[in-house]
């Protein structure tokens, strides 16, 4: 029987993980025992922060709801009461948009919402 030779294989499957850690220092870079452990990790780190990532941006929004809200005299308690019986449908991360970028438009929207609480 033939003598299988896998050289072809095995280089293939080190260039896959070699280049999934390309940029990182010293031997994770370059020697595939390291490499691999290297990979693997950054790996688990990538699936755990793709949830924390979600956490932190809603946290993120709701401090710049808050912080627009509050130049306007309300809290953001108070804001979100407020568009929820004024029936007005906004998510977070378009509040915080439109704090951030369009403050004249996010005042109109606060007038709503204080005065649907009155």
């Amino acid at each position: 029987m033939a003598r299988t030779k896998r050289g072809v294989v095995s280089r293939a499957k080190h260039n896959k993980v070699l280049k999934r850690v390309k940029g990182q220092y010293g031997r994770r870079k370059n020697t595939i025992r390291v490499a691999r452990q290297a990979m693997e990790k950054a790996m688990q780190y990538a699936y755990r922060d793709r949830k924390t990532k979600k956490r932190e941006f809603r946290s993120l929004w709701i401090q710049r709801i808050n912080a627009g809200a509050r130049a306007e005299g309300i809290t953001y308690a108070q804001l979100i009461n407020g568009l929820n019986k004024s029936k007005i449908k906004l998510d977070r991360k378009v509040l915080a948009e439109l704090a951030y970028n369009n403050p004249e438009v996010f005042k109109t929207i606060v007038k709503k919402a204080q005065s649907s609480l009155n």
